[in-house]
């Protein structure tokens, strides 16, 4: 992996860091291909159990990098749409990553990197961390993030964020549906470690099962998804896991996922 962005995993906890810090963790399409490419790797990976997004530095990602963006312009339609696709597809691999993400908002978040906030599952920001959809200064709009940022913040929240462009505060971006926690300085990687902890007490199958649940049940009609929910209880009841969990608890003792 290029030093642009750092992974260390201890135990079955991945850290993936971006790591450009001299320019804000700013998003280049080498960056984007390999953040893919792990997040890809990741749902056939048996020895990562939850994965941690961060940034190095104070900043947790400016956005896309201005320089390339600039260079974008003069590219061909048809070449803008292949590298806003780019963007798109790492955004729905992260969100659909079969591991529970944890977001470790580090620093400050603008454009893409609210974006990439709104596709991890639960989200940890430090106090003094800014948030911006900064797009409308640049004459531009947060197209290809919209569907993940609105699945968070609803049409009410993005839209007046969206047209104004304004920098909030992380309390604001927790008011919005983007972050669930907000920690000081000293005690935010207290708060991501007793996040991963909890996470690692839960049955990885069982995770990824809930995680497509919420996809396929949130906001559709309850008589629509009966049948979905009647089959996937009773599909995980007669798993391995399942069997394992519902014995473990009877006999006292430790289901073998957390032994591991």
């Amino acid at each position: 992996m290029s030093e642009e962005i750092e992974l260390t995993q201890v135990g079955g906890v991945l850290t993936v860091a971006l790591n450009r810090t001299a320019v804000h963790n700013a998003l280049t399409p080498e960056m984007i291909r390999q953040l893919t490419a792990v997040f890809h790797d990741l749902n056939t990976r048996d020895d990562v159990r939850v994965v941690v997004l961060t940034g190095n530095g104070r900043t947790f990602c400016a956005g896309a990098d201005l320089s390339h963006m600039l260079a974008a312009g003069r590219l061909t339609f048809e070449d803008n749409v292949r590298d806003a696709e780019a963007i798109f597809d790492l955004m729905l691999m992260i969100e659909q990553c079969q591991k529970p993400v944890v977001g470790r908002v580090n620093g400050t978040a603008v454009g893409g990197g609210v974006g990439l906030v709104s596709c991890c599952d639960i989200v940890v920001a430090v106090d003094r961390a800014k948030f911006s959809f900064s797009e409308v200064h640049l004459g531009l709009v947060p197209a290809v993030i919209s569907p993940f940022v609105l699945a968070k913040t609803g049409a009410t929240h993005g839209r007046e964020l969206f047209l104004t462009g304004e920098r909030f505060s992380a309390e604001r971006a927790r008011e919005a549906g983007l972050v669930q926690y907000v920690a000081s300085e000293a005690d935010l990687d207290g708060k991501v470690d007793e996040l991963v902890e909890m996470l690692l007490m839960g049955a990885p199958g069982a995770q990824t099962a809930v995680k497509q649940l919420v996809r396929i049940v949130a906001g559709r009609p309850k008589e629509e998804v009966r049948e979905y929910t009647a089959n996937l209880i009773a599909q995980r009841r007669n798993s391995d896991e399942g069997l394992e969990g519902m014995s473990a608890f009877l006999q006292k003792r430790k289901p073998g996922w957390q032994e591991t």
